[in-house]
């Protein structure tokens, strides 16, 4: 054990490591089916020759974080681990075709199987991509595979890129330049990271989007292409990398699953729905879920202890160093630790079965409350709604949430909620702690003057300084018909927000944001039909959210019992 791992064994408290002597084997090529050669690097922990050997599918490349954290880190706890640069990336030969990843898995496991340094027993780790490659491997595994540590990633990517029928232009954009970045080479690496965030800024208010990477990286980026021109529902781009049709074969493989997610990641919704398939398939998979964005090192931290304790109860067939920690994750397999300083929770089941649903109404005043609007329209004029403004060329910013790269997670809102395309309704003072547990949503009736526009929502925490606090969110995107215009020329738009755990402490209030849009987060509404990578027209997308007895626009939580 190096000095360094020994500093990273303890600010990730990790058990201690069975062996301080790892061997590696660098760049072992391995032969794909249409010749060309994949590199790994094999992690072998000292006197062991053989056992089970848990795999690593990684398009960031084998050296730094990754080969410590995930190969000999894992390595030191007995483990063989491969650590292998998927197609086209680090020095694996071919071209890199984003999340198409099943073939290559395959073979990897077809080959791993056939080294007599495996007894026929693996596991897989790793987060977000790493996590998609293990997905899609699962399914050539079979009942070789004993153990995932899937870490805030989902068995599919399509729907993240299109959450609410938008496009996640940041989380594509920069993951496209973090890409280009890494292929460049530490000469062509340096220049492009000391121009950063900035050009990536420019790019992101590119118009028409199809420029966008060549605004990033200076060229064309066929996949970031792909992602423009593929975006309906029944793609056969998408079908292709679609792994959740394998979540069934993992639950009757019998695998142990450990599922690590946060509050404020870009894939819960997700990766829960995943979740909830491997329930529904018979399986009882570990999930943790805690106040973390995407790949933050606390939430990273917690996710590689729960698979290290999953892989130890699998691989040696006890309950390992867990002790009675091993015993209540059986009882209770699901432990969520909630922001808003609620604490820890440990559930049977997710969504919490005892969990009831909380209503709270949009009012003209702009309260919320959790009493139904009064019906003032009977033989009167029509209550009037908020007026609510969504300008495409100076569109309403996304200040933190689930996003991939720069500001995410919880933000002060004072100045967007300042904006007057931002409506704003707030609740009374709390006489008690509200805590938020399981699904969110929100209904909004408007009437607007084009059928092409977003609708986001956001609730917010807000203290009793005044600061507010955003908690959790989600957009939908409309289009003619969908949903339909009414007798009285209103839609209503049902928009579902990310799953929360937040404790809304009393003497705080609730506040409810209604926009238009969260750019460069998902990419801005034009205000026409036109196909997503060509809009260049940008049309002002006045609407009127209404809030009266016929229209009762409102957020609905899942809250815990009282107590």
């Amino acid at each position: 054990m190096s000095l360094a791992t020994g500093i990273l064994r303890r600010a990730l408290r990790l058990p201690a490591p069975r062996t301080p002597r790892v061997t590696v084997d660098r760049d072992v090529a391995v032969p794909m089916p249409d010749g060309a050669v994949l590199r790994h690097d094999l992690y072998r922990p000292a006197g062991v020759h053989r056992g089970p050997v848990v795999i690593v599918r990684t398009p960031y490349g084998r050296a730094g974080w990754v080969g410590v954290v995930f190969g000999r880190l894992v390595a030191e706890r007995g483990l063989q681990v491969v650590v292998q640069s998927v197609r086209g990336t680090a020095d694996s030969q071919g071209e890199l075709s984003p999340f198409d990843e099943a073939d290559d898995g395959a073979a990897t496991v077809t080959w791993v199987l056939d080294q007599p340094w495996c007894d026929g027993r693996l596991g897989t780790l790793g987060p977000s991509y790493l996590g998609l490659t293990q997905w899609a491997l699962a399914p050539a595994a079979g009942r070789s595979l004993r153990a995932m540590g899937t870490l805030v990633t989902a068995s599919s990517f399509r729907d993240q890129t299109y959450a609410g029928g938008a496009f996640s232009l940041d989380n594509a954009l920069s993951w496209t330049s973090t890409m280009r970045t890494l292929a460049a080479g530490p000469a062509g690496r340096v220049g492009r990271m000391l121009r950063g965030r900035r050009v990536l800024a420019d790019a992101l208010d590119a118009l028409p989007l199809r420029s966008g990477d060549h605004h990033a990286t200076g060229g064309r980026v066929d996949w970031y292409q792909d992602w423009l021109r593929e975006s309906a529902p029944d793609s056969a781009y998408w079908a292709r990398r679609d792994y959740t049709r394998g979540v069934a074969d993992v639950a009757r493989a019998d695998v142990a699953v450990t599922m690590l997610g946060g509050w404020q990641d870009i894939f819960l919704p997700w990766q829960l729905a995943d979740h909830a398939a491997l329930r529904a398939a018979g399986a009882r998979p570990r999930l943790v879920v805690g106040p973390w964005v995407h790949a933050s090192a606390p939430g990273l931290a917690a996710g590689l202890r729960e698979a290290l304790a999953a892989f130890e109860r699998a691989f040696d067939g006890t309950h390992g160093s867990g002790g009675v920690a091993a015993a209540t994750t059986e009882e209770a397999p699901v432990t969520v630790t909630l922001s808003g300083d609620g604490g820890t929770r440990h559930l049977t089941d997710w969504p919490p079965p005892d969990a009831t649903d909380r209503t709270w109404y949009l009012r003209a005043d702009h309260s919320l409350s959790v009493q139904p609007p009064p019906d003032r329209t009977a033989g009167a004029v029509r209550w009037p709604g908020t007026q609510v403004d969504y300008d495409p060329a100076d569109p309403t910013p996304a200040v933190g949430g689930p996003i991939l790269t720069g500001k995410s997670g919880p933000r002060d809102q004072t100045d967007l909620e300042a904006r007057p395309d931002v409506a704003v309704f707030t609740s009374d003072v709390l006489a008690e702690d509200v805590v938020a547990l399981g699904p969110a949503s929100a209904t909004v009736h408007l009437r607007a003057a084009t059928e092409h526009l977003d609708v986001f929502v956001r609730v917010c925490d807000v203290d009793p300084r005044g600061r507010s606090v955003n908690v959790t969110d989600g957009l939908v995107r409309l289009g003619p018909g969908a949903p339909a215009t009414a007798s009285d020329g209103t839609r209503a738009a049902t928009v579902e927000l990310w799953p929360a755990g937040h404790r809304f402490a009393a003497g705080h209030r609730l506040r409810l944001q209604v926009s238009g849009g969260a750019h460069p987060r998902f990419a801005r509404h034009p205000g026409t039909g036109d196909p997503l990578g060509e809009a260049t027209t940008l049309v002002r997308q006045p609407r009127e959210v209404l809030h009266d007895a016929a229209h009762p626009t409102a957020v609905t939580l899942a809250v815990e019992p009282r107590h």
